[in-house]
């Protein structure tokens, strides 16, 4: 029967997802990425991630040699592959989807 719960996949109860948080400053854009991605992890993934934010202007090189060429763009470290997002982040849905997360 579709959509019966053998047929979704799997919740990831103890998989610990690592993220990286790419902003420009101290702008409302950055604190409202800020904020979404924290908003989202707490909501679905509590107890279970890791955020670090990297300032793009006081860290131009973890920027660099991560390719990261606009922000902000989150970056999904853990577990691998590597999953990216770059622009707005407060769409739940986009943000499961795109970063790879069952819910």
């Amino acid at each position: 029967m579709p959509g019966s719960p053998q047929d979704r996949p799997p919740r990831e109860e103890g998989v610990l997802y690592s993220f990286r948080l790419y902003v420009t400053g101290a702008t409302p854009g950055s604190s409202r990425a800020i904020s979404c991605i924290k908003s989202f992890c707490e909501q679905f993934l509590k107890g279970r991630y890791l955020l670090e934010v990297v300032d793009v202007y006081q860290q131009p090189d973890m920027a660099e040699e991560e390719r990261i060429l606009a922000t902000p763009t989150l970056v999904r470290t853990s577990p691998l592959p590597f999953r990216r997002i770059v622009g707005n982040l407060s769409d739940p849905q986009r943000l499961q989807a795109g970063l790879g997360i069952s819910l």
